[in-house]
C-alpha cells in the first residue's frame, strides 16, 4: 500500500488526533439520548450507534491487540509512511541495544526531512512538507534533496531555496499558519544567533 490519499476526516474520527495529518477537525458526534451512554462519542460510519450499543455501557476496556493497532496506525498515518517502512524502522530501533526501542524509533520518525519542514512550520502538514520537498524547494546543507525519508544528522542546516518562487511560497505558508496557530518551534530544531 502506497500513501494514504482517501479521506482523512474519516482516519482522525476512528484513531484521533492526528496534527501532523490534516489541520481539518471533525465532526464529533455524541449520544445526546438519556442511560448509560449519555455523552460518549458515537463511533464513525453508518453503523456507529449499534457498535455503541453493542458495547457494554460500563466496560471501556479494549483488547490489548485493539490498542496496539490503534497506536500503530496513528503512527503510520502522522508521519505518513507505508506499513514496509515501519517495520524497517522497527528493525533497525531494534538494534540499537543501549537504550529503548521505542525512543528510538521516534527518534528515526522525527529525524526524517519531512517531519523536520512540518516542525520548523515551513509547511502545514506532513503532506505538505512532503511537496515541499519533492519540488526542491528545500535544501539541506546547501543542497538540493527530494528524497523526503532523508535522515538528517544533528549539525544539518535546513534551508529553503534561493530562488524567488520557493521563498515567496514558504512566506505565503507560514503566513497562513500563524494566522490560524501560534508557532511554535521546537529549540532543539531553531538555531539560535548569538551577538
Amino acid at each position: 500500500m502506497g500513501r494514504f490519499v482517501g479521506p482523512k476526516l474519516k482516519i482522525v474520527r476512528r484513531i484521533g488526533k492526528l496534527r501532523g495529518f490534516t489541520r481539518k477537525k471533525p465532526f464529533r458526534r455524541v449520544f445526546r439520548g438519556k442511560g448509560p451512554f449519555q455523552g460518549k462519542v458515537i463511533p464513525p460510519g453508518q453503523h456507529g450507534l449499534v457498535r455503541l450499543m453493542k458495547t457494554h455501557p460500563y466496560d471501556s476496556a479494549e483488547s490489548n491487540y485493539l490498542i496496539r493497532l490503534k497506536v500503530k496506525q496513528r503512527i503510520r498515518f502522522n508521519y505518513g509512511i507505508t506499513e514496509r517502512q515501519l517495520v524497517n524502522y522497527v528493525r533497525k530501533a531494534k538494534r540499537i541495544k543501549e537504550v529503548a526501542t521505542g525512543m528510538v524509533l521516534f527518534q528515526f520518525l522525527e529525524m526524517r526531512l519531512d517531519n523536520i519542514v512540518f516542525r520548523l512550520n515551513m509547511a502545514p502538514t506532513i503532506q505538505a512538507a512532503r511537496q515541499l520537498i519533492n519540488h526542491e524547494h528545500i535544501r539541506v546543507n546547501n543542497k538540493k534533496v527530494t528524497i523526503c525519508s532523508y535522515t538528517c544528522q544533528p549539525k544539518d542546516v535546513i534551508s529553503v531555496a534561493m530562488k524567488k518562487q520557493s521563498l515567496r511560497l514558504v512566506h505565503r505558508l507560514r503566513q497562513s499558519l500563524r494566522l490560524v496557530h501560534r508557532l511554535r518551534q521546537p529549540l532543539h530544531l531553531v538555531h539560535r544567533l548569538r551577538h
